[in-house]
C-alpha cells in the first residue's frame, strides 16, 4: 500500500480553451496515480500520427524551468498539416509555429516547458487539429509530496501467551522528500524504531513485536504519522497487525515403549547406583501446542542440597516447537553410601496452564565387605619364630571398596597384614596374609579395625602366645576372648557414645549390635569419648607434641601423649650426630601390677627405651622415644606398640586358676623429617576426596570419613595443628591427626563432630599441613542441626467441598518432609472423629525432601459443619528413642443433601422403527451444594399396544429404554449427558418415568426413589396408504370411485395399514419356497387388481395410485414380479420342464407393467406409481405381484385384466353383488338408486333387465312393487358407464335379497345380486350416511394430468327435494401452458365458469351448484371437466384449415394424363379465344360405388384429416340425497332451516321419466330473461354502493338502539298444520294429499301444508331474485379475496376508493368471457359439422 501526503489541488482547464485550478480533494495512492499514467504514456495513433498521449512531470521544485519534448511522428502516406493549440495555462509553454507540416516517414519535436510557482498539480493540454479531426496531448505536473509505501497487512507469527514474537516489514519512501515518520501503536504489538527520517527512495526496516498476555485473535491498527521533514505530520497510514496467540502445554513423557502412551512422566527411578558410578536416563518434553514453548527446569523450593544435587541434567532451560520433543537427559552421582536421594524437577514455562513435576529419585548403595573370620588364632609358638594365616575378605556390593588395616606392618607390631590397604572391586574379593612375629615369651592379643571409605570398618581380633626355653606363658584361645570385651580401636572408642543415638543419612554411626557385642563385660575396664579426654588434656599440650584425644581414663592404661612430632616445628637444621628423644608416660589406673612391653622394629630411626618395665597399680611411668634418622632427607612415620600384661600372681595348689586376660594395646603415633636445613622438602601430590562433609540430623555425635591418596614418587606426611585452631575448630576432631602415607597408597581419615546451632553458615576449616611445609589442604565441614518437621499442604487447613449426608467426599493432600533426615509419621485421629474422616496411609516413612500424596475420606452423618484436628507424629528413622514431634491439622468439611434434576422434564423421541433403536442425550444437572451418588430405575408405560398376531412371538415384557449408565456420581454445579437408547419390540406409545434413588458409598439407598424426567416416544411399522387414484387411456372415462372398488383400495390400505407379522417384519424381501407352486408365495394378504377389460390393440390401461406415508418414519416398498421374487437354488437345479400354466405366466408378465418399481418415501410424502394393462392378447390374465415394504407388510396383490375381440359386446361387472342405501318402510315415496354398467368392449352393448324376475318378485310380495327398474332396456357407448336406476320400496324392515339378470344382445347374460334392506320407523338416520371413504382432497398433481381438483368429490349431504346447495372448488392448472377446460355439466349440477382459459400455475374459482329435483333421489354423479392444451388446439385448427384448403382446391381443379394426344394439341395458340378444358365423365356406376372412390380419391390427393388433440379428463363425483320433506323434517329437523327452496314450477313426480337422459322430459330450467339480468345488475349495485357508505353503516348502529315495531296485517293464508305421526294407509294418504295439493297449485315454489294460500307469482320472484343477488355477491367477494384483490380481514367500511365500481365486476368481464367462448364453441361445432366425416 502506497499513501500520499495530501498536496494543492491541481491546475486544470474549465473549459477547452480556458485553464484555471480545481481542487482534488480525493487522496488517492502512488499507485494508482502510475497505473494511470502507464495506460496513457504509450505511443499511440492519431490521425496518421504516432504520439504519446501525455506528458507527466513528477520531479519539479518551484521557481526553475522543466522542458519535456513531445514528438509527433507522420506513419502515413501523405504530409500532415496540424493546426496547433498551445497549453492556455501560463505554467506550460511551447516556442514552435501554430502550424506544422510533418512529411510522411518524418518526426516532429515540440519542447514543452513547465515553470511552476508553487507547489500543487498543475494539468493542462494541446491540442492538435487537422482536416480529418483534432487530438489532445494531456500535461500534468504531479506535485512531490512525502509518500510512504507499507504494506496493508503484517501476520505475525503464532505465539504462545507471556512469550514474543516479532515480524519485519518494509517502509519505503516513495517520494523525492526526506520524510519523517512516527508511528503509534497498542498493546500487544510493539513498533521499532517508534520514530526516524527516511531519505528519498530510502527503505527502512520496521520490527513488530508481538507479546500477548492472553490466548485471544488479535487484530490492531499501527498508525504512521508521516510528513516532510521540519513540517506537520499531517498525513497518516495503517498497517493491519494481526496476530493469534494460544497458550503453551508442555508434558513429560519417558522415552521407553511402555511409557510411549502416558502423557505424563511423573517419576524417574535411577535404582540402586554404587557410590563412585553414575547413572543417566532421560525423559522427553513434548509439546503438543501450536506454539513454541520455551521453558526452564527448576528445582522444587528447598530441595536442592546444601553441597549440591546429585541429579545433573545436561539442559535447563530451551524451546519446544509445536508437535516436537526435546530429549532430556539426568545423570544420578551418589556422594553418600547407604541413602536415599529425592528430588522434584519443575518445568516451567510461561503462559501454560499445566505445570508439571518430575521426581527424581536413587539409591546410593556403598561397599558391603566381610572376613571369613573375625578371630585369627596363631597359637603358640617359640620365640623368634614366624606364622603366617590366610583369611578372605569379601565384597558382596556392587561398589568399590576402599579399605585400610589401622595396623603398622613395618616391624613395630607383632602382627602384620599384607595388603595393609587397597581397593576391593564389587562382587570380588581379596585375600589377607597375616604374619606373626612375637619378640618376648608372653600371650598377644590386638584388636584391629579396618577402615572403609563410606561404610562402617570391620574389626579382626588377632591372638598369639609366645614362649621360650625359660618362660612359657599360658596359651591365649578364643574362649578367653569371648569371657572378656576386647579393647576395641581408638576409632570406636571415640565412637562408642554415638550409637545410642542416631546420625542423618549422611554420618556414619556404629551400630547397636556392635555395640552389644563389645561391651565390656568387667567393670574394671572403661573407655572415654574423644570429646571428654580433649577436654581435659587440651590445657598440657605442648608445641612439638599433639595431645592425645584418645586415652583411656584414669581408671585404665593411659599415654600421653598419644602423638609425637619430630622437627615439624623446628626452625634449626638437623645434624647428623643429633639425636632427637621425647617422653612419653603410661599411666597404670588399674588394681593390680601390669607388665610394659613396647615391640621395637629393626632398622627403624624410632626406638623406645626401656622396652621392658612393670608398674605397679596406679603408678606411672615414663619412656624415651628417639628419633634417630639413618638418612637424610626422609620422611618417616611409626605407630609404636605398647602391650601391657596382666602380671599373674602365684597361686597354691588348693586355690583354683587364675582367669587368663589378655593383654591391653597401647599406641603412640610418631612422625619426622630428616631435611637439612634450607633444604626444600618433597612437594605434596595428593588428594583428600572428598574436600566438603555436610553432618546435619540432630544433636547426635557422627563421623565421616575423608580418603587421602598419596599419587606421587615420595612419602608423604600430614598432621593437624590446633595451635593456631578456634574453639568450633577444635569440635571437629579428625582421626588419625597424623600420619605417614607411603607412595602409592592412601590413608583414610575419620572426622568426628556434633551438628550445633551455632555453627557459622561458611562452615568449619579443617587444614592439614603435609611433609612438615607450608603446603596445607582443608576440609570444609558444614554442621547443620536439623530440627524434626514436616510441610503440610494448604497451610496446615484442609477443606472439603460439601458432602450430601450418609455419603464420602475424597481430597488428596500433600505432605513434605522437610529435614535432611528420614522420618517416620503416623496420623492420630480423635476417637470421637473417627467416623467422620480417615486417611491413607496413615503411617509410613519419608525419605529426605520427599513428598507424599495423601488420601482423604469425609463422611458427614448430618447437615453442619465439621471442625477436626487431627495430629501427625513424625520421628526419625534411625533413632526410635528421639522425642516425637506433633503437627497439628484442620479439617474442615460440611454435610448437606445433594439432589439431580433433568434439564427438561418431559422428553420426547422420534418415532422409531419396532426392532431398531433410537438414542437421545438427556442433560442431568446437580445444582445442589454437594456431590451425589445415584442410580437410575425406569418405570414402563404402554398405550395403544398392538403386538403380532401370532401369539409364538409374544415375550415377555422388557424395558424398551435402556440407560447407558445406571449408577454415577455427579459433582456439584456439573452437568451429566446421559444417553437413553430406545429399543421398542411392538408398536405402541411408551412412556417411561426415569427416578434416581441417592446411594451410600458402600451403595445403600439413601432415599426413596425421585422423578427425574419422563420421557415418551413410539414404536412403529412402516406403513403406506393410497390416498388417490385416477385412470387413463382406454379407462380414461371411469371416475375415481369406479377405480377406488376396481383396486380394493379400502380393503388395500387396511392391509397396508395393518400390524405385519414377526416373518414380515424381520426380512427385507419375501421368502419364496418352490417353483411349481402357485401362487409362489405363502403369504395371508392377498388382493385383487382389476384393470377392465378393453377391445384388442387399444390403448393400455393405466391406471395411477397415489401412496402416502402417514408415518413418521421413511419406508422402503417393492413390487417384485414372480422373476424377482426370491428362489430356493436347489429347486433352480432341479431339471424339469416348465408346465402350462408357467409358459402363460411368462407372456401374462409381458402384458403388465409397473413404474416405479420400488422407492422410499420419507414421512408425510407421496408418489404416485402407475400401473398399466396392455391389450394385446386375447383373453383373461391374471399375475401375481407382490408388494413388500421392507420390515413391514407383504401383500399379494392378484393383477386381473380382459382383452376382448373387436366385435364382441361386452359388459364389466366390477362386482355381481350390490347392496342398496337402505329404506325406511312407511314412506310415502322411496329414493332412486343407481347401479353403474361399464361397457368394456368396443362396440355398442345394448342391455335389457329381464321384467320377468321383477314381476315375479312383485307378485310375491302382495303385488306390491318391491323393487323397480326405471331404465330397464338401454345402450352403452364403447367405454362409457350407464347407470340402472332402481327404486326399492319394503314392506318390512329386513334384508332382501334378490338375482336380476341382465340380458346382452348377441352376449352372455349375467346374474347379479342385489341386496336391500328395509329399516323401521324408529330409525334415526346419520347424516354421515351419504359420505364416502374415498379421500375427497387431493394433494398433489397427478402425473400426466396438466391441471387438477382441489378435491375429487364433493358430498352435499341430505337435503330435501327442489332445494339447492352450493360447494366451492378449485382448479390449478400445475403445467407449464395454456390450458383450456370445459365442464360436462347435468341438468341437476351447474358450475360456474363452465369454461374458460388458464395460464401457466393458474389457479380459479369455481362455484358449483347443485340443485335437487322433486323426486327423493341417491345421487351418485360423475361430472367430468375436459383439459385441452390450448397450443395444440391451435395447431389443429391451423392443420384443419389448410386441410379444407387443399379439399376445395382438389375439388375444383384436375389433371389430364392423357400421353395420347398430338402435339399440336398441346401446342398453345398465339391467337384466338382460349381453348376450353373439359372434364372426364364418371364412368356410370352405383352411388355408393361413387362416394367410395371420390373418398379414397380425396384420401389421395388430399390426405388424412387431422385429428383434434385428446383431451384430458378430471372427474368431479357429486353425492347426494334428497328427501321429502315431511321425511326430511322427521330424519333432520335441525337442517331444514340451512336449506333454500327454489321457487320452480313442478310437475308431478313420474318416476320412469326422472334422471335418464335418454327418457327424462325434465322441463327446460328456468331460462335468464335480460329483465331478470337488468335487475340483478342493478340491485348488486345499490346494495354494494349501500354496503360501502359509512352514513349508512353509521345508521345501521343508530337503529340498532330503536326498538323494533311490528304491524300485523290482515292474510288470507292459513298457517302450515304441523303434522302427527300417523300409521299404515292413513299417514300414506295424507302425503298423497298433500301432493297432489302441490301439483295443483301449479306455483313456482311453496310451502307444505293443504291450507297454504298462495300469493301471485308475480309476488314471489323478488325473493328469487334477492336469493341470487346474495349469491351472486358473496361469490364475487371470495372470488376476489382468492385473487387477491380483497382482503376479508380488513374492516372494509373505512375506505370505498379502493373497491371497483359496480360496472367492473367480475361478473360482466366473465359474462364477456363466456360470451366469447360460447362464439368459439360454436365455430367448433360448425367446422365438426362441415367435415365429411362428421
Amino acid at each position: 500500500m502506497i499513501a500520499e501526503s495530501r498536496v494543492p489541488k491541481p491546475i486544470g482547464s474549465d473549459t477547452q480553451w480556458k485553464s484555471s485550478i480545481t481542487l482534488n480533494n480525493v487522496k488517492h495512492s502512488r499507485s494508482e496515480q502510475k497505473h494511470q499514467r502507464h495506460a496513457f504514456s504509450y505511443g499511440s495513433n492519431f490521425l496518421g500520427l504516432e504520439t504519446k498521449t501525455e506528458l507527466v512531470w513528477e520531479d519539479w521544485n518551484e521557481g526553475r524551468e522543466f522542458t519535456k519534448f513531445l514528438v509527433l511522428k507522420n506513419i502515413g502516406l501523405k504530409i500532415q498539416k496540424l493546426q496547433l493549440r498551445p497549453p492556455v495555462s501560463k505554467f506550460f509553454t511551447i516556442s514552435v509555429s501554430r502550424i506544422i507540416a510533418i512529411s510522411p516517414g518524418t518526426s516532429f519535436s515540440i519542447p514543452v516547458t513547465f515553470t511552476p510557482f508553487e507547489r500543487c498539480n498543475y494539468e493542462d493540454s494541446i491540442e492538435f487539429q487537422s482536416k480529418s479531426g483534432s487530438f489532445q496531448v494531456f500535461l500534468q505536473a504531479i506535485a512531490p509530496c512525502p509518500a510512504l509505501e507499507v504494506p496493508d497487512t503484517v501476520l505475525l507469527p503464532l505465539c504462545a501467551v507471556h512469550q514474543s514474537a516479532s515480524a519485519v516489514f518494509l517502509l519505503k519512501n516513495m517520494s523525492k522528500l526526506r520524510t519523517y515518520f512516527k508511528w503509534e501503536c497498542s498493546e500487544p504489538f510493539q513498533v521499532s524504531p517508534v520514530q526516524g527520517v527516511l531519505q528519498p527512495s530510502q527503505v527502512h526496516h520496521i520490527t513488530v513485536l508481538f507479546q500477548p498476555q492472553s490466548a485471544l485473535l488479535f487484530h490492531k491498527h499501527a498508525y504512521c504519522n508521516f510528513g516532510e521533514e521540519g513540517g506537520e505530520t499531517n498525513s497518516c497510514c495503517t498497517v493491519l497487525l494481526q496476530g493469534v496467540a494460544k497458550y503453551p502445554c508442555l508434558y513429560l513423557r519417558s522415552p521407553n515403549p511402555e511409557s510411549k502412551n502416558d502423557p505424563s512422566c511423573s517419576e524417574l527411578n535411577f535404582g540402586s547406583v554404587p557410590i563412585g558410578k553414575s547413572v543417566q536416563k532421560g525423559f522427553d518434553i513434548y509439546n503438543p501446542s501450536h506454539v513454541t514453548a520455551f521453558f526452564s527446569l527448576t528445582r522444587l523450593s528447598g530441595g536442592l542440597p546444601l553441597l549440591g544435587s546429585e541429579f545433573i541434567c545436561d539442559i535447563n532451560s530451551g524451546n519446544v516447537a509445536p508437535g516436537e520433543t526435546v530429549s532430556a537427559k539426568v545423570t544420578f552421582v551418589p556422594t553418600v553410601a547407604d541413602s536415599v536421594s529425592v528430588e522434584y524437577l519443575t518445568i516451567e514455562c510461561k503462559g501454560a496452564l499445566n505445570q508439571t513435576v518430575l521426581k527424581l529419585t536413587g539409591d546410593s548403595a556403598g561397599p558391603k565387605l566381610s572376613l571369613s573370620s573375625s578371630v585369627v588364632d596363631f597359637g603358640c609358638i617359640k620365640e623368634g619364630d614366624t606364622c603366617s594365616q590366610t583369611i578372605e575378605m569379601v565384597n558382596s556390593s556392587s561398589a568399590e571398596a576402599t579399605y585400610q588395616w589401622d595396623l603398622d606392618c613395618t616391624g613395630h607390631s607383632v602382627f602384620s597384614i599384607q595388603p595393609q590397604c587397597g581397593i576391593v572391586k564389587q562382587q570380588s574379593s581379596v585375600k589377607l596374609h597375616i604374619s606373626y612375629l612375637p619378640t618376648m615369651p608372653i600371650a598377644y592379643h590386638r584388636s584391629v579395625s579396618c577402615l572403609i571409605l563410606q561404610a562402617e570398618p570391620l574389626f579382626l581380633d588377632l591372638i598369639g602366645t609366645c614362649y621360650s626355653d625359660v618362660q612359657e606363658p599360658a596359651v591365649l584361645t578364643q574362649e578367653h576372648l569371648s569371657e572378656i570385651k576386647k579393647e576395641p580401636s581408638e576409632i570406636i572408642s571415640a565412637l562408642l557414645r554415638s550409637y545410642s543415638t542416631q546420625s542423618d543419612t549422611q554420618a556414619l554411626c556404629f551400630p547397636v549390635d556392635e555395640r552389644s557385642s563389645r561391651q565390656l563385660d568387667c567393670s574394671s575396664v572403661t573407655f572415654s569419648t574423644p570429646r571428654e579426654d580433649n577436654d581435659r588434656h587440651c590445657s598440657t599440650w605442648e608445641v612439638d607434641s599433639l595431645p592425645t584425644a584418645l586415652s583411656s581414663p584414669p581408671t585404665q592404661v593411659s599415654v600421653v601423649p598419644s602423638e609425637l612430632l619430630f622437627h615439624h616445628n623446628s626452625s634449626s637444621g638437623l645434624s647428623s650426630s643429633f639425636t632427637l628423644s621425647k617422653a612419653v608416660t603410661i599411666t597404670n589406673n588399674t588394681s593390680v601390677k601390669i607388665t610394659l612391653v613396647w615391640t621395637n622394629a629393626r632398622n627403624s630411626p624410632f626406638s623406645i627405651s626401656p622396652i621392658k618395665t612393670d608398674l605397679s597399680p596406679l603408678k606411672s611411668t615414663s619412656f624415651r622415644v628417639s628419633y634417630n634418622p639413618k638418612e637424610p632427607n626422609t620422611l618417616h612415620g611409626a605407630q609404636l606398640e605398647c602391650l601391657a600384661v596382666k602380671v599373674m600372681q602365684q597361686t597354691t595348689s588348693d586355690e583354683d586358676e587364675a582367669p587368663i586376660c589378655p593383654p591391653w594395646c597401647v599406641i603412640v603415633r610418631v612422625i619426622g623429617h630428616s631435611f637439612e636445613l634450607g633444604k626444600e622438602h618433597f612437594y605434596p601430590c595428593c588428594s583428600l576426596e572428598p574436600n566438603q562433609l555436610l553432618f546435619s540430623g540432630l544433636s547426635v555425635q557422627s563421623y565421616q570419613t575423608v580418603l587421602l591418596r598419596n599419587y606421587g614418587d615420595q612419602p608423604l606426611t600430614f598432621c593437624r595443628n590446633l595451635n593456631d585452631s578456634s574453639e568450633q575448630e577444635a569440635s571437629v576432631l579428625l582421626v588419625p591427626r597424623c600420619g605417614l602415607v607411603q607412595p602409592g597408597t592412601h590413608q583414610i581419615l575419620t572426622v568426628i563432630t556434633t551438628p550445633k546451632e551455632d555453627t557459622p553458615l561458611e562452615g568449619i576449616k579443617l587444614r592439614l599441613q603435609f611433609n612438615a611445609t607450608q603446603h596445607t589442604k582443608e576440609i570444609t565441614v558444614f554442621s547443620v542441626l536439623e530440627k524434626i518437621g514436616m510441610s503440610l499442604e494448604g497451610g496446615g487447613t484442609l477443606y472439603f467441598q460439601d458432602t450430601s449426608v450418609g455419603s464420602h467426599a475424597e481430597r488428596t493432600h500433600l505432605i513434605r518432609n522437610i529435614c535432611r533426615m528420614p522420618l517416620c509419621f503416623q496420623w492420630t485421629i480423635p476417637e470421637s472423629d473417627q467416623d467422620f474422616i480417615s486417611v491413607q496411609p496413615d503411617t509410613g516413612q519419608l525419605e529426605s525432601n520427599e513428598s507424599l500424596l495423601q488420601t482423604w475420606s469425609f463422611s458427614p452423618m448430618e447437615e453442619k459443619t465439621y471442625i477436626i484436628e487431627p495430629l501427625v507424629s513424625v520421628w526419625p528413622v534411625k533413632n526410635l528413642e528421639c522425642e516425637k514431634t506433633v503437627i497439628p491439622l484442620k479439617v474442615v468439611g460440611t454435610g448437606s443433601k445433594g439432589f439431580i434434576q433433568a434439564v427438561r422434564e418431559f422428553v420426547d423421541m422420534e418415532d422409531t422403527l419396532v426392532g431398531c433403536s433410537q438414542s437421545v442425550v438427556v442433560s442431568l444437572v446437580n445444582n445442589s451444594t454437594c456431590s451425589v451418588s445415584f442410580t437410575l430405575s425406569v418405570e414402563q408405560t404402554l398405550q395403544d399396544e398392538q403386538t403380532h398376531q401370532d401369539p409364538e412371538t409374544e415375550t415377555c415384557m422388557q424395558t424398551a429404554l435402556q440407560l447407558d449408565c445406571q449408577s454415577e456420581t455427579m459433582a456439584s454445579q456439573s452437568t451429566r449427558l446421559l444417553r437413553a437408547t430406545f429399543r421398542p419390540d411392538r408398536q405402541a406409545q411408551y412412556q417411561w418415568t426415569i427416578s434416581y434413588i441417592t446411594l451410600s458409598p458402600n451403595g445403600v439407598p439413601l432415599s426413596s426413589p425421585q422423578p427425574l424426567c419422563e420421557m415418551r416416544a413410539k414404536g412403529v411399522f412402516p406403513t403406506l396408504q393410497v390416498t388417490d387414484a385416477c385412470s387413463r387411456g382406454t379407462v380414461a372415462w371411469l371416475n375415481k370411485a369406479y377405480v377406488w372398488k376396481l383396486f380394493s383400495v379400502d380393503s388395500f390400505n387396511e392391509q397396508l395399514l395393518s400390524i405385519p407379522s414377526p416373518v414380515e417384519h424381520t426380512y427385507t424381501n419375501p421368502e419364496r419356497h418352490s417353483m411349481r407352486t402357485y401362487p409362489t408365495i405363502l403369504i395371508k394378504a392377498m388382493l385383487d387388481f382389476n384393470f377392465s377389460s378393453a377391445p384388442l390393440n387399444s390403448e393400455p390401461s393405466t391406471f395411477v395410485l397415489v401412496f402416502h406415508n402417514p408415518g413418521c418414519i421413511p419406508v422402503e416398498w417393492t413390487f417384485l414380479f414372480p422373476d424377482d421374487q426370491q428362489v430356493d437354488f436347489k429347486q433352480w437345479t432341479q431339471a424339469q420342464e416348465l408346465c402350462h400354466n408357467e409358459l402363460h405366466q411368462m407372456e401374462v408378465v409381458e402384458l403388465f407393467n409397473i413404474s416405479p418399481l420400488s422407492g422410499m418415501l420419507l414421512s408425510g410424502q407421496q408418489r404416485a406409481v402407475q400401473f398399466s394393462y396392455s391389450h394385446v392378447l386375447v383373453g383373461t390374465h391374471q399375475l401375481p405381484i407382490v408388494l413388500k415394504i421392507s420390515h413391514g407388510r407383504e401383500i399379494l396383490l392378484h393383477f386381473q385384466g380382459v382383452t376382448l375381440e373387436q366385435e364382441r359386446p361386452f359388459l364389466y361387472f366390477l362386482t355381481r353383488h350390490h347392496v342398496f342405501t337402505p329404506v325406511m318402510i312407511g314412506d310415502l315415496t322411496s329414493p332412486v338408486q343407481m347401479y353403474a354398467l361399464y361397457n368394456g368392449g368396443g362396440i355398442p352393448v345394448h342391455y335389457e333387465v329381464d321384467a320377468g324376475v321383477l314381476s315375479q318378485l312383485q307378485e310375491n310380495n302382495f303385488n306390491q312393487p318391491l323393487l323397480s327398474c326405471l331404465n330397464p332396456v338401454g345402450e352403452i357407448l364403447p367405454g362409457k358407464t350407464a347407470s340402472l336406476e332402481f327404486i326399492f320400496s319394503p314392506l318390512e324392515a329386513k334384508m332382501h335379497s334378490m338375482d336380476i339378470p341382465i340380458h346382452i344382445q348377441d352376449g352372455d347374460t349375467t346374474l347379479l345380486r342385489f341386496d336391500c334392506c328395509g329399516l323401521g320407523p324408529q330409525t334415526v338416520l346419520s347424516s354421515s350416511d351419504t359420505k364416502s371413504s374415498i379421500p375427497c382432497v387431493r394433494r398433489i398433481p397427478l402425473p400426466g394430468l396438466g391441471a387438477f381438483l382441489s378435491q375429487d368429490s364433493v358430498s352435499i349431504g341430505n337435503m330435501p327435494v327442489g332445494t339447492q346447495s352450493s360447494r366451492v372448488i378449485f382448479l390449478m392448472n400445475t403445467s407449464l401452458k395454456e390450458t383450456l377446460y370445459k365442464w360436462n355439466l347435468t341438468k341437476v349440477v351447474h358450475i360456474y365458469p363452465e369454461q374458460g382459459l388458464l395460464y401457466p400455475g393458474e389457479s380459479i374459482f369455481c362455484v358449483l351448484t347443485f340443485k335437487a329435483t322433486d323426486y327423493p333421489t341417491v345421487y351418485q354423479l360423475d361430472i367430468t371437466c375436459q383439459l385441452t392444451q390450448k397450443a395444440a388446439l391451435d395447431q389443429y385448427y391451423d392443420a384443419l384449415q389448410r386441410w379444407e384448403q387443399e379439399r376445395k382446391k382438389q375439388q375444383n381443379e384436375f389433371t389430364i394424363t392423357d400421353r395420347d394426344l398430338p402435339a399440336s394439341a398441346t401446342a398453345v395458340p398465339t391467337k384466338g379465344p382460349s381453348l376450353c378444358k373439359y372434364k372426364i365423365l364418371p364412368p356410370i356406376n352405383s352411388k355408393s360405388a361413387r362416394a367410395e372412390q371420390r373418398v379414397q380419391s380425396d384420401h389421395v390427393k388430399v390426405g388424412a384429416r387431422p385429428v383434434p388433440p385428446q383431451n384430458t379428463l378430471l372427474h368431479l363425483c357429486v353425492t347426494a340425497r334428497s328427501y321429502r320433506f315431511q321425511e326430511f323434517i322427521r330424519n333432520f329437523p335441525d337442517q331444514f332451516n340451512s336449506h333454500y327452496r327454489c321457487f320452480l314450477s313442478i310437475k308431478p313426480p313420474c318416476p320412469k321419466t326422472m334422471l335418464c337422459d335418454t327418457h327424462l322430459d325434465w322441463p327446460p330450467a328456468e331460462t335468464p330473461t335480460p329483465e331478470r339480468t337488468f335487475l340483478e345488475h342493478v340491485i348488486t349495485s345499490l346494495l354494494r354502493t349501500i354496503l360501502y357508505d359509512e352514513e349508512f353503516a353509521q345508521s345501521l348502529l343508530s337503529l340498532a338502539s330503536i326498538p323494533f315495531t311490528y304491524n300485523a296485517r290482515a292474510s288470507s293464508s292459513v298457517p302450515l298444520p304441523t303434522p302427527e305421526p300417523q300409521n299404515g294407509q292413513e299417514e300414506t294418504k295424507a302425503l298423497l294429499d298433500i301432493l297432489d295439493s302441490q301439483v295443483d297449485s301449479k306455483r313456482s315454489a311453496g310451502c307444505l301444508g293443504t291450507g297454504l294460500e298462495m300469493k301471485p307469482d308475480i309476488e314471489l320472484v323478488p325473493a328469487d331474485v334477492c336469493n341470487d343477488i346474495l349469491l351472486n355477491t358473496l361469490q364475487n367477494l371470495m372470488m376476489e379475496a382468492v385473487r387477491g384483490d380483497f382482503n376479508l380481514t380488513e374492516n372494509s367500511w373505512t375506505d370505498s376508493s379502493s373497491y371497483a365500481s359496480p360496472g367492473t365486476r367480475r361478473y360482466s368481464n366473465d359474462k364477456v368471457q363466456d360470451d366469447r367462448e360460447t362464439i368459439q364453441d360454436e365455430q367448433t361445432q360448425h367446422d365438426q359439422q362441415a367435415s365429411p366425416s362428421g
